[in-house]
């Protein structure tokens, strides 16, 4: 992988990477492309094909309406409001 395809990938993921970062990473990914492609090369012809392999299945619960808090309720408990809805504290 070259530098370049490294920096297109970090700029689709919003990264900001230094150039010794970008050389870093595209070597990095260099070896874990080429692991993949060692994968593929397996011969996985005698494998039977599985979508899992636990026997287990999804049991769904019945959908049921329930009572619920009202949200002039929740709103009250809330520590502060702002346009009728709560106010938290900036994560960034």
């Amino acid at each position: 992988m070259t530098t370049q395809e490294a920096q297109k990938i970090a700029k689709l993921a919003r990264l900001y990477l230094t150039e010794e970062e970008l050389e870093k990473y595209s070597q990095q990914l260099s070896v874990i492309l080429d692991y993949i492609d060692s994968l593929n090369q397996v011969d996985t012809s005698q494998v039977q094909i599985t979508s899992q392999v636990t026997g287990l299945t999804n049991v769904w619960r019945e959908d049921k309406i329930t009572a619920s808090l009202i949200t002039s309720e929740l709103l009250e408990q809330a520590p502060e409001l702002e346009q009728g809805g709560v106010k938290v504290k900036s994560v960034f």
